[in-house]
C-alpha cells in the first residue's frame, strides 16, 4: 500500500500544480471520465463526468491569473488494493484575502479507484469553513 500511496500523493501534487498554473491538460489528466465533483461555486448539485469538470476551471484560471495562490499545504493519503481517499488543505485565495485571513484553508478530498493498473480520482470536493 505504501506504493500506491506514494503514487497517489504524486498524481495530487502534480495536479496542484497544474491548477496553480492554469494547466488544463495537467488537471485533467489522471480523472475518470465519470468523475463528480462538488465546488465552492455552483451548481450546488456537483458536476458530473469529465467534460462538465472541464468546463468548471477556465473561470477559476481567469480568477488566479490575477495574483491567486493554489498551493498545498497538508495532504494524507489511505489507499486499499483497488480504492483510495485523500483530504488535503490548500492555500487558496488572493494576496489580499490571504493577507486579511492567512490562516484561511481550502479544503479538498478526493477519492480514487484503480482502473487498468493506474489510480484515477473518481471523486472531487472543495470547499472553505463557514466564516462567522
Amino acid at each position: 500500500m505504501a506504493d500506491d500511496e506514494t503514487q497517489i500523493r504524486a498524481l495530487i501534487e502534480r495536479w496542484a500544480k497544474a491548477v496553480h498554473e492554469g494547466d488544463i491538460d495537467g488537471v485533467l489528466v489522471d480523472h475518470a471520465d465519470d468523475i463528480v465533483m462538488f465546488d465552492v461555486p455552483p451548481p450546488n448539485d456537483g458536476v458530473r463526468g469529465i467534460d462538465r469538470y472541464r468546463e468548471t476551471w477556465p473561470p477559476f484560471f481567469v480568477w488566479q491569473r490575477q495574483g491567486a495562490s493554489f498551493e498545498l499545504v497538508s495532504l494524507d493519503v489511505t489507499a486499499g488494493d483497488d480504492v483510495a481517499f485523500a483530504h488535503a488543505l490548500l492555500r487558496c485565495g488572493t494576496r489580499q484575502e490571504l493577507a486579511e485571513d492567512p490562516d484561511n484553508r481550502l479544503r479538498l478530498t478526493m477519492g480514487l479507484r484503480k482502473e487498468g493498473g493506474r489510480w484515477v480520482v473518481s471523486h472531487e470536493h472543495h470547499s472553505f469553513p463557514l466564516k462567522n
